[in-house]
């Protein structure tokens, strides 16, 4: 993205005033919450297997219905977010996966769940675009990096609070009290929001009536020590025109070899993940450990997902994003197969490490993928690429969830793990196919 010179920026760019902690915060806050609600279901499936007398193959249209929802809401409500607002849109949000996740507590059938999981993932997909948009935008340039890659780790925190928190409540309360807390706390946001985030200022000057020109002013001199006088020249610019981008651009000038492996990467990586990521305490139920300690594979997942995100973050941009990738697909291969080989053991310490590693051998690509497009494509497509690679991984994802249930049911808790090792097989293959066309410059090129 351009780096725009002018007098919102200048103001932005001095550092951070506590009115920019404050947006960035509530960001974090909403995408805390929207990763509790994202795996709620994953670690009160068993109790609602329970409950509901299933077999676990019957808990996947709920596990796949929220990433439906969250597709489509990623994509239709950024939409409505550069139309209507980044701040009327996140409300939106919250009020829609608050409100759904709060009547999943009342869901006397499981069609019922089925529905307003994808009710709440239109929620949770629409925010997390729109969330890193606006803390972008109240962040100092040099810092955006930074503050991106913090508020996306608030996904997997707010999974890792809501295992603890199940694994604490669910043997007292019932499955329905994570519905309860984990509706009831956004919708008690939502009036903070309303009262306090501010619109987006690249939105308000985008669209730069004597109303919007107010407002402008106001959250400037909110961030500024010094009280700023300012004219609608000092921060409108003349709109560029762009070309409409299309597919095909993906596959010409030599880039369809690229794009092939590209896409293929992203979306059996995503297959693998939430293979694991959705049915893991279902599976640690069935290989024999109490129900009440199985939130807390979710917990040490995400957990261990976040350690190593964060010197992943740091040195990412300084490595070859193909050679990282590979490496650590071929760590994911040989965790799997060593958890599908520990499993029937029951040595759940050992077990739980294996489950940590995993966070770095299957989960922790999903932050390399991020270079992944920067490393592989000219600048002049790279909206378009990651767009699209974004597209097939939330395909992958749906897949993974959707065929989980089957392959449990299929060949066990030892076959589960072994059948995890073949998309991570194939995503290895796909980035050995991508062209090594890495840039050093590539972090330069994704903060600017």
């Amino acid at each position: 993205m351009e780096h725009r010179q002018n007098k919102i920026s200048d103001v932005i760019d001095q550092g951070f005033s506590g009115y920019q902690c404050l947006v960035i915060l509530l960001c974090f806050l909403i995408a805390l919450l929207d990763g509790f609600d994202t795996q709620a279901v994953a670690f009160t499936g068993p109790a609602i297997i329970d409950a509901f007398h299933l077999e676990a193959k019957a808990l996947a249209p709920v596990l796949t219905a929220g990433i439906i929802g969250m597709t489509i809401g990623a994509m239709g409500l950024g939409i409505v977010g550069d139309k209507w607002g980044r701040r009327i849109t996140l409300m939106i949000c919250v009020l829609l996966f608050g409100l759904a996740t709060l009547f999943t507590a009342f869901a006397t059938q499981l069609e019922h769940i089925f529905i307003l999981r994808i009710l709440a993932g239109l929620g949770m997909g629409g925010a997390t675009p729109v969330l890193l948009a606006l803390a972008a935008e109240y962040t100092p340039h040099r810092h955006k990096g930074l503050v991106t890659t913090g508020v996306l780790l608030a996904l997997p925190a707010g999974a890792m609070l809501g295992g603890l928190l199940a694994a604490a409540i669910l043997p007292i309360w019932g499955w329905q009290s994570i519905y309860v807390i984990g509706g009831v706390i956004p919708l008690i946001l939502l009036v903070i929001l309303y009262f306090i985030l501010p619109e987006s200022l690249d939105y308000l000057s985008q669209n730069a009536t004597d109303q919007n020109h107010q407002r402008i002013l106001k959250i400037l001199n909110k961030m500024s020590s010094q009280s700023l006088r300012l004219c609608k020249s000092d921060y409108t610019r003349p709109v560029q025109p762009h070309p409409p981008a299309k597919l095909a651009i993906l596959f010409q000038n030599g880039l369809a070899k690229t794009t092939i492996g590209v896409w293929g990467t992203y979306c059996f990586n995503w297959i693998a993940w939430f293979m694991l990521l959705s049915w893991l305490p279902t599976i640690l139920k069935q290989a024999g450990l109490a129900a009440d300690y199985t939130p807390y594979a979710s917990v040490t997942v995400n957990a261990a997902f976040i350690l190593f995100a964060l010197p992943l973050a740091y040195y990412l941009p300084k490595l070859n994003t193909i050679k990282i990738l590979s490496f650590m697909f071929i760590c994911g291969i040989l965790i799997a197969a060593a958890l599908g080989l520990s499993i029937q053991s029951q040595q759940w310490g050992l077990i739980f490490i294996f489950i940590a590693l995993a966070g770095f051998g299957v989960g922790g690509q999903q932050l390399a993928l991020n270079y992944l497009v920067i490393a592989s494509y000219p600048a002049e497509v790279r909206a378009t690429a990651t767009g699209w690679a974004i597209g097939m991984g939330r395909l992958g994802a749906i897949l993974g969830s959707a065929i989980g249930g089957t392959i449990l049911a299929a060949s066990g808790v030892t076959g589960y793990f072994f059948a995890l090792i073949v998309p991570l097989m194939l995503a290895f293959i796909c980035v050995l196919a991508i062209r090594k066309s890495y840039r050093t410059h590539a972090m330069l090129d994704m903060t600017s």
